[in-house]
């Protein structure tokens, strides 16, 4: 069955991509725990991260690196937190998120909403200081 991810990276479905290549893809979360809250992706559909060949694995983290390096230069945070969980959706991927405290991390948070135009411009902004 094919999962939400692998159609946005089809261009099936529109999503707010801050940065792609041929391998990987980074967009942002629709349910954010704060603003630039970022997903990163492999092109390919595999279920479980650490299921990823080993090369592919050290590419999409080192794509997320630059990803997450465009993310800290657009939205104003001390760090860039990194989470795995890989429940939600069967298509390996890892959540980039702004954090000033390990609370932000939390994802029984409340999630913010933004508008179209909101998202257009955070996704924008953040996909302008990413350097592939």
């Amino acid at each position: 069955m094919t999962t939400i991810f692998s159609k946005i990276a089809k261009r099936e479905i529109p999503a707010y991509i801050v940065a792609e290549d041929d391998k990987f893809m980074a967009f942002l979360d629709i349910f954010p725990l704060k603003e630039g809250h970022t997903l990163v992706i492999p092109k390919i559909e595999i279920d479980y991260l650490f299921d990823l060949e080993d090369n592919l694995l050290t590419e999409l983290n080192l794509f997320a690196k630059k990803v997450a390096i465009g993310i800290k230069k657009t939205v104003p945070c001390n760090r860039i937190g990194v989470t795995v969980i890989g429940l939600e959706v069967p298509h390996a991927h890892i959540h980039l998120i702004p954090i000033d405290h390990i609370d932000d991390m939390n994802f029984s948070n409340n999630k913010l909403t933004f508008t179209k135009e909101e998202f257009s411009r955070i996704s924008e902004k953040i996909s302008r200081k990413i350097n592939l």
